[in-house]
């Protein structure tokens, strides 16, 4: 009785996976055949451009700041606390994950537009408008990018173990040193991930900033929306600047391969 070949690969599976491969691979390929590599540096140095990359990140890494700040305790509360309903806002902090940009924009400007439900009484007592405005920018970004370190950081949270946790205060670590000196150096990779991944997320943001904080150029205008306009009117500029996001977001997929699939 013959024995089984080993290390075959089967074929069907081969070539459903280079298939699968190329849905990714073309589009990139098409892209980098239509750049204008000889004026590159001088469609990406335009003031347009130079505007869209600076206020994309700006507002981008104070998304990432501000996701941390708020949803590193968030991701803490809903992996430790125990109470009723705590499923449902986790589906809740979830949801921007799934729902359509555009839908959480408009969400967005109903709660903190100018006739919002918090943004009325907001602006009439301080005079603030987030709207069309680039706090309006980081905020659609937020909404739409701290769901991400959310996720990872609860994860990590969940399968750490508590023991350590315990043992600090056991020997007198209040709850917040436990916190700093215990359970944020164990779930320090998995946060490096998230804030890398809300990040690149924030950057990339396009459906909620356009319809919370309008198109504005050198004021909200990030680089996902100066492809847009480029795109009706100057398409060397609008796969220039494509190219430029494809790069950061390579780069930055390419620096936590290590922490994702564990190769090099």
């Amino acid at each position: 009785m013959s024995r089984p070949k080993s290390g075959r690969s089967p074929k069907v599976l081969l070539v459903l996976g280079v298939i699968g491969a190329l849905v990714f691979v073309l589009p990139l390929v098409g892209l980098a055949a239509q750049t204008p590599w000889t004026n590159l540096v001088s469609l990406v140095s335009a003031e347009t451009v130079t505007s869209a990359i600076r206020i994309s990140l700006i507002t981008s890494t104070l998304a990432a700041v501000i996701s941390v700040l708020l949803g590193v305790p968030l991701a803490w509360m809903l992996a430790r606390v125990q109470v009723p309903g705590m499923g449902v806002l986790r589906s809740i902090v979830t949801l921007p994950m799934v729902l359509p940009p555009v839908v959480g924009g408009a969400a967005l400007l109903f709660a903190l537009g100018r006739r919002g439900l918090v943004g009325e009484p907001l602006n009439n007592a301080t005079g603030l408008l987030l709207p069309f405005s680039i706090w309006g920018v980081v905020l659609a970004n937020v909404f739409v990018a701290m769901p991400f370190l959310v996720v990872t950081v609860e994860g990590a949270l969940r399968s750490t173990d508590q023991a350590f946790e315990k043992a600090a205060a056991s020997l007198g670590a209040s709850p917040m040193q436990v916190f700093w000196r215990v359970t944020v150096p164990h779930i320090a990779p998995s946060l490096r991930a998230g804030v890398v991944l809300a990040w690149a997320r924030a950057l990339g943001e396009f459906g909620a900033t356009i319809t919370f904080a309008g198109n504005l150029q050198g004021r909200t205008q990030t680089l996902p929306l100066a492809v847009f306009v480029a795109l009706e009117s100057d398409r060397d500029s609008a796969v220039a600047i494509s190219l430029v996001l494809v790069a950061i977001s390579l780069t930055v997929l390419l620096s936590m391969r290590n922490r994702w699939w564990g190769t090099t």
